[in-house]
């Protein structure tokens, strides 16, 4: 973690150290579970949170100092430690990592999308890492408490900050563009993701562009041609705009690619070259993913070569594609999140894999659909009834809207699974799955599709495999929308 001259702190938050500041700030922090020595702490206060409650504790595991509410009335044991008064702790987080960020003055890429926007961050990173000094969202610190935590991370010798934004609501994307204030924006496509807030596709397009609209007038967009919103997008932005296809001619099209090896052949329009790369991630949507990560490392000016390792090495984060084995069941754990196009997309993933044994299937709901709640789950149940299964673990009662859609594509009732809870999936899956067989998680993080796996563990000894792609290992996440 950087240090920061807590005088500094003061200028950029328009706070007052009561009574002294500290000699040294070595790092920020919003947590004491995670704080460590020397780190300032943000007392955030929230809905469910009030981090004021929790300035004892981080004196006592060492912080140097603490961002208080000036309103805030401290208790003895904390009197005569240095508090930075401000009129509000979260605000201050935001103009400190505004403050550092502009010190520090790196080119900073923006990435934004309905999906896939986390495996794009991290892709990116890895392949811009190769050639610079690169920092990037932790995990998917999309909001305006992550991504300022984010920035404050940075180190000093960073020169390309490459960070994921993402929204709920209507009007959530623009702040932080404005903190994070970007020369290239990336939008990875656009779907009926949270729609219960935003009412309509086109309104969710029109909010993922303000990535777009924040850039300057020599700034960069990559985009998805392929993608319905493609059109407004490119209306929005203000310069050059750097495509991506799986189909048409664009600035970087994938001209083929073998789902058994993992193998995609990339054509770079500029040049005219084309390059045979070996990628760690399966899944046609992956490959989109490379493709926009590609877009923007051949932009900053890493060579082909250190493309093609970065492609083949990359490791995605947890629960985005995971594999574990137990008692020769292989489990595919993409249950960090989902929605109408992540599930699509892993069912897609999932139905290439190569396989001796059976395919099931562990699915629950997607959240955040308002309206269309029902319509998408019958959807993707009618998505899941076209395809060869084993059979379909349908886990709450969201789930059960996609066994029915799956029932009612002529997917057999016998093969089908109804259970009211993850502890009951479990059981199901335990009984059902043999030697030899894969099965596929998903749901939205709010179903924590993980404690069926936790359950199913105790039964007997797992194995948890780190190798990549279809050759029985962890892949990309079909992302996981913040």
């Amino acid at each position: 973690m950087p240090s920061f001259d807590p005088v500094e702190m003061a200028m950029w938050t328009g706070g007052t150290w009561d009574p002294l500041p500290p000699k040294a700030i070595d790092g920020v922090s919003n947590d004491t579970r995670s704080l460590n020595r020397g780190n300032v702490y943000f007392a955030l206060t929230g809905g469910n949170f009030e981090g004021h409650a929790f300035v004892e504790r981080a004196f006592e595991k060492g912080a140097s100092g603490a961002v208080v509410s000036d309103s805030w009335m401290a208790p003895e044991s904390v009197k005569g430690r240095p508090l930075l008064r401000v009129a509000a702790p979260a605000r201050a987080l935001r103009d400190v990592a505004a403050g550092y960020r502009q010190k520090l003055n790196p080119r900073i890429v923006a990435v934004t999308g309905s999906a896939g926007k986390t495996t794009v961050k991290e892709m990116t990173a890895h392949m811009l890492s190769t050639t610079l000094p690169v920092a990037s969202t932790k995990g998917n610190w999309n909001n305006d408490i992550g991504l300022p935590l984010s920035l404050l991370a940075m180190s000093r010798q960073t020169r390309v900050g490459v960070f994921e934004v993402g929204t709920n609501h209507p009007g959530e994307l623009a702040p932080l563009c404005g903190l994070l204030k970007p020369t290239w924006g990336v939008v990875t496509n656009v779907g009926p993701v949270h729609i219960e807030f935003f009412g309509s596709v086109e309104s969710i397009a029109r909010e993922k562009a303000e990535v777009l609209r924040c850039l300057p007038p020599d700034g960069v967009a990559v985009l998805n041609q392929d993608d319905p919103s493609f059109n407004l997008l490119c209306d929005m932005a203000p310069g050059r705009v750097i495509t991506i296809s799986m189909r048409d001619e664009a600035d970087y099209a994938c001209l083929a690619r073998d789902p058994g090896t993992g193998s995609a052949t990339i054509r770079e329009r500029s040049s005219g070259e084309e390059h045979a790369l070996q990628l760690s991630l399966t899944g046609e949507h992956n490959i989109v993913n490379v493709l926009l990560a590609i877009a923007v490392a051949r932009g900053f000016g890493v060579s082909w070569e250190d493309i093609r390792r970065a492609a083949s090495s990359y490791c995605s984060l947890p629960m985005r594609w995971e594999t574990k084995q137990f008692r020769g069941i292989t489990a595919v754990n993409d249950a960090y999140n989902a929605n109408p196009l992540s599930m699509r997309a892993a069912l897609r993933t999932f139905a290439e894999m190569p396989a001796g044994g059976r395919k099931w299937l562990l699915l629950g709901g997607m959240l955040e659909l308002g309206s269309r709640q029902e319509e998408e789950h019958l959807a993707v149940g009618r998505h899941v009834g076209a395809g060869d299964w084993a059979g379909l673990i349908a886990v709450g009662p969201l789930g059960k809207l996609i066994a029915r859609g799956a029932e009612e594509a002529g997917f057999s009732a016998q093969r089908i699974f109804c259970c009211a809870n993850n502890e009951a999936a479990a059981h199901v899956a335990v009984e059902q799955l043999k030697s030899g067989d894969r099965v596929l998680l998903k749901a939205s993080r709010g179903m924590r599709l993980e404690e069926v796996l936790a359950a199913i563990e105790k039964r007997g000894g797992t194995r948890h495999d780190c190798e990549t792609g279809t050759r029985g290992g962890k892949s990309g996440d079909s992302d996981c929308v913040a």
